[in-house]
C-alpha cells in the first residue's frame, strides 16, 4: 500500500473513534525518518487505547504490519510506526506539551476533518414575490 493510501486509511480508522484535531505532517520535504506523521488528540486514556487499538488490529487483518509500538504502559501518547506513516494518538495535555507540529514546523502541516460530520449549512433569506409589488424574505 502507498504511504498516501494508508494515510487515508489510517485518518478513516482514528475518525471511527472520535480522534480530534486530527493533522497530517508531510515530512519528505524535511527529512527522511518517515514519509508522514498522523497526528490525533483523544480525551482519555481509554479513548487513546481504542484509537490505536482500532488502527493496530484493522491494518493487521488487511495484512499491514505494524514495524513498532510504543506508549501502551502510560496511554499518554501512543505511537504506531508504519515506517512511511507514524500515527501519534496522544491526550489533549501530553499533545500540547510535546508539541510535535511546532517542532516539525519545516514541514507542511495539513488539519483533516471527518468526512462524515457534515457542517452546518448557512441559512440563507430567500425572497418570495406573493404579489406584484409585494415581497416576503424568508
Amino acid at each position: 500500500m502507498k504511504p498516501e493510501q494508508l494515510v487515508k486509511k489510517i485518518t478513516e480508522l482514528i475518525f471511527e473513534k472520535k480522534g480530534t484535531d486530527v493533522k497530517l505532517i508531510n515530512l519528505q520535504p524535511v527529512t527522511t525518518v518517515a514519509d508522514y506523521f498522523i497526528i490525533c488528540s483523544a480525551d482519555s486514556d481509554t479513548q487513546v487505547k481504542a484509537i490505536a487499538d482500532n488502527v493496530d488490529k484493522s491494518l493487521r487483518d488487511e495484512g499491514i504490519k505494524l514495524w513498532h509500538k510504543e506508549g501502551y504502559s502510560s496511554l499518554n501518547w501512543v505511537l504506531l510506526d508504519y515506517v512511511d506513516v507514524v500515527v501519534h494518538v496522544f491526550k489533549h495535555e501530553s499533545r500540547l506539551f510535546y508539541n510535535l507540529e511546532k517542532l516539525w514546523g519545516d514541514a507542511p502541516v495539513e488539519s483533516l476533518e471527518d468526512p462524515k460530520l457534515k457542517k452546518p449549512r448557512k441559512r440563507t433569506t430567500k425572497k418570495v414575490i406573493v404579489s406584484p409589488g409585494e415581497i416576503i424574505e424568508k
